[in-house]
């Protein structure tokens, strides 16, 4: 999943059955909407401080570029972009790397796992993609990390491109296929259509990558019983080691929440408990054909073998350095967003700036919080661990909400471990916000 900020969102009431506008997917504590330009100055102090560097190094580079914008997109994404301005971009990805290389926090630091999000990182030619690995390679190499993921549109990719990205040392690639139905394609906004799914497929295949995820989204408009459960064979056949399913939701900026708010039309897309019947449904067949639980919406082949790295960093707090415009991380213990307009970004970057938008340092307590919840979306949690890592017995500080949340069916618990239910499992975002401090809990997510 990317994890590219929507520009607003309001979370949905928990009584509604309807998928109706507001975010439901917790990808972040603190919300986002705390952030703030007060708090740039505590940035630039982390990137400034020596680090420890016992903690794992990762880097987020946002590609914001698309054929065209889905239906029910919510990320910074430009659409139908020249090579001049991808040139552009890809020149300041260069100077933001450079700068940053040459921090006390980076300096020398050895890079764990990357992430090329977006937009469509494969939106660039094989040509831009040699040059922004020549490019940033000379201040920050990812050719010690465990884990380089790149996400692909299938209608982007070709024989050519596919061996650049082995090339440039990719190691996942995750495939935006969403659903094998060429009307529901069309229908939701997709650039891409079945023939060029396959294809791309078959080229990642000749090539030969350690990991290939594919997405999948239950409940996107014109979504049946019947094409569900031919996109799960479909993708069952196919036998990438990753497949991620999500639960469709409508933030307020995708062009569908736009249509229902000026048409007042009613919500297209599949309520809660039908998606989260289809996911459940996911879950029995992939798992019948030897795939694992690995969070919520995400299911492996091989349960030791096919970890999401990056992921499994984000989720415990590892130092993410974001690139690119829009991009945000956590570093030293700040969490912060880069400038979210591509010409903002572009110019202060030119100008030999950084271009941190808005900031914030969490408190110790908000930092468990935040690595407390996100674990829970892997659907069993190790206390123990973040006993030791917070100093903190985390059953007696969240008794409450667990007594209540194992009351209601959603998960089990002892002193050293929970694990959700699947009740919990497909609905897992929504139990999160019990977990917020009190002043978080009603506020704009984003």
């Amino acid at each position: 999943m990317p994890i590219e900020l929507p520009t607003t969102t309001a979370e949905p009431k928990k009584t509604e059955s309807k998928t109706e506008v507001g975010s439901y997917f917790v990808s972040n504590y603190p919300p986002f909407s705390q952030w703030t330009k007060d708090e740039v100055p505590k940035a630039h102090q982390a990137l400034e401080s020596e680090p420890d560097r016992r903690v794992p190094f990762g880097l987020y580079l946002h590609i914001p570029f698309c054929r065209k914008r889905c239906k029910f997109c919510y990320f910074r994404v430009y659409t139908q972009q020249n090579a001049k301005t991808i040139d552009r971009y890809v020149e300041a990805l260069d100077r933001e790397v450079t700068m940053l290389a040459e921090m006390p926090g980076v300096k020398g630091r050895t890079v764990d796992f990357a992430y090329f999000g977006g937009g469509t990182p494969s939106y660039l030619s094989s040509k831009q993609l040699l040059k922004l690995r020549d490019r940033l390679s000379q201040s920050v190499s990812w050719e010690t990390a465990k884990e380089v993921t790149f996400e692909c549109e299938p209608g982007t990719l070709n024989m050519e491109k596919v061996k650049t990205l082995k090339e440039i040392g990719i190691t996942r690639v995750s495939l935006g296929v969403e659903n094998f139905n060429d009307t529901i394609l069309e229908v939701n906004g997709r650039a891409h259509l079945s023939p060029e799914i396959e294809r791309a497929y078959g080229w990642l295949q000749d090539v030969g990558f350690p990991q290939v995820n594919i997405d999948l989204i239950a409940g996107m408009i014109g979504e049946t019983d019947e094409n569900w459960h031919q996109c799960l064979e479909k993708a069952i056949s196919m036998k990438p080691q990753n497949i991620t399913i999500y639960q469709m939701e409508l933030p307020f900026n995708t062009l569908i929440s736009k249509e229902m708010k000026e048409q007042g039309i009613d919500s297209p897309i599949a309520d809660w408990p039908t998606k989260r019947r289809w996911v459940s449904e996911a879950i029995d067949k992939l798992s019948a054909a030897g795939y694992h639980i690995s969070s919520g919406n995400e299911m492996v082949l091989d349960a030791v073998k096919d970890r999401f790295v990056y992921r499994d960093n984000l989720f415990r707090g590892s130092d993410i350095l974001p690139v690119g415009v829009s991009s945000f991380g956590h570093f030293q213990g700040v969490h912060y967003q880069n400038l979210d307009q591509l010409e903002d970004y572009l110019t202060t970057i030119e100008s030999g700036q950084l271009a941190i938008n808005r900031a914030m340092v969490p408190t110790p307590h908000q930092k468990l919080i935040r690595e407390f919840i996100l674990q829970m979306k892997e659907g069993t949690v190790d206390l123990s661990a973040i006993d030791q890592k917070f100093g903190v017995t985390t059953s007696e500080e969240f008794a409450t909400p667990l007594a209540n949340q194992k009351k209601a069916g959603y998960l089990d618990y002892d002193a050293n471990r929970i694990n959700l239910t699947r009740k919990g499992l497909l609905q897992v975002d929504s139990l999160l916000t019990e977990y917020f401090e009190p002043q978080h809990r009603s506020v704009r997510y984003t």
